[in-house]
């Protein structure tokens, strides 16, 4: 498993450089100071001299994430928020784990490119292509498959099978944000009006109203 996991990583990391979409460096690396009060896109630099290995190491992937929840997956981020040496390679990682049945409901990451590779276990995923044809791609992964999830569009997992599922996934950006659909349409604070999400989906209001009770109360909670 380990061996393996380790493969897959050194894999995704090297797809992933290819496709980075953050500015490139100016300079050997540029540790995000954490401490600093100046705003700028990404992060001041710390001082060079004070950087050691601890600021691009990053421990703890090799262990499962709590799926008891709603969707059944828990996604555990390396980002430029966990490791500061980061900041500005264009570049990050998450482990996801899938319960039976669980999965990473559809989402999609603003500033990134998403490649994935299975573990161990299944998953059904796919995206679906921007308007007006909104064609959707699907594909069922096995251990050791890589899929690709274009910058900005839709998608998701699904483990389909009674055993637990893990995948890593490279993201072509050192923070690629990431916008749960269901929860950013009927969970936003404030909400949105519900006779425009009811005219939107073509259903009674009354639906939209329970949906945003429940996301509401989960976002906001």
């Amino acid at each position: 498993m380990a061996s393996a996991m380790f493969i897959a990583v050194l894999l995704t990391l090297a797809a992933v450089g290819a496709l980075a979409s953050d500015p490139g460096p100016l300079q050997d690396f540029c540790v995000a100071d954490n401490t600093s009060q100046v705003l700028v896109n990404g992060f001041v630099c710390k001082n060079p001299m004070k950087v050691d290995a601890n600021d691009f190491f990053f421990s703890g992937l090799n262990k499962p994430g709590n799926t008891t929840n709603k969707v059944g997956s828990n996604v555990t981020t390396v980002n430029v928020n966990q490791i500061g040496g980061l900041n500005t390679l264009g570049i990050s990682l998450v482990r996801i784990d899938y319960a039976p049945y669980g999965q990473n409901p559809p989402h999609t990451h603003p500033r990134a490119t998403e490649i994935l590779t299975v573990i161990e276990g299944t998953l059904h995923v796919g995206f679906v292509t921007s308007n007006p044809q909104n064609r959707l791609i699907l594909k069922v992964l096995n251990a050791g498959d890589v899929f690709v999830f274009p910058v900005g569009l839709i998608h998701f997992q699904f483990n389909p099978g009674h055993e637990n599922t893990v995948a890593i996934a490279a993201l072509s950006s050192q923070n690629p944000g990431v916008i749960t659909i269901a929860n950013a349409v009927f969970g936003s604070n404030p909400k949105i009006d519900g006779g425009i999400l009811a005219k939107a989906f073509q259903v009674d209001k009354k639906v939209i109203d329970y949906l945003q009770s429940q996301f509401w109360e989960d976002n906001n909670n």
